[in-house]
């Protein structure tokens, strides 16, 4: 695992109540939002192949398991929030909420909703956290 700059000790010291998890199999940003800002933190799975070849006509063959580990950095980091949304393409988002279920049971009952999302910009993906979480505070509250 590797962390970005952006990664440092005042995510951990954050306020913020609302996060966002946009991952895939190689890369998780999180997004902690505000009524006002938002900070952000990057943790790349160095360990996962760019690309995967497979056969076509083996079905399953070549596709790369979730690394626990970087499913476990990633849940480290949700620690401090209190709602959840967890987003992106593909299965990750599935299987990282499966993954918090089996060995992190009290960040997955602050799970709030599992989204797909492409490839958003970060602005979107704030964007979209914010709106989510506007009609879901109604809801919880």
């Amino acid at each position: 695992m590797q962390e970005s700059p952006a990664l440092n000790e005042d995510l951990h010291k954050m306020t913020h109540f609302h996060a966002c998890v946009w991952l895939d199999h190689r890369e998780a940003k999180i997004f902690g939002v505000g009524e006002t800002g938002a900070d952000e933190a990057i943790v790349e799975d160095t360990k996962s192949p760019a690309h995967i070849h497979r056969r076509a006509d083996h079905v399953g063959l070549g596709k790369a398991g979730a690394d626990p580990k970087f499913f476990a950095e990633v849940a480290e980091l949700l620690r401090p929030y209190q709602a959840i949304l967890i987003a992106g393409p593909g299965t990750a988002r599935s299987e990282f909420a499966g993954y918090l279920t089996e060995h992190q049971p009290r960040i997955a009952k602050r799970v709030w909703g599992i989204e797909p999302m492409d490839h958003p910009t970060d602005k979107q993906i704030v964007a979209a956290v914010r709106k989510y979480f506007h009609a879901a505070d109604r809801m919880h509250n």
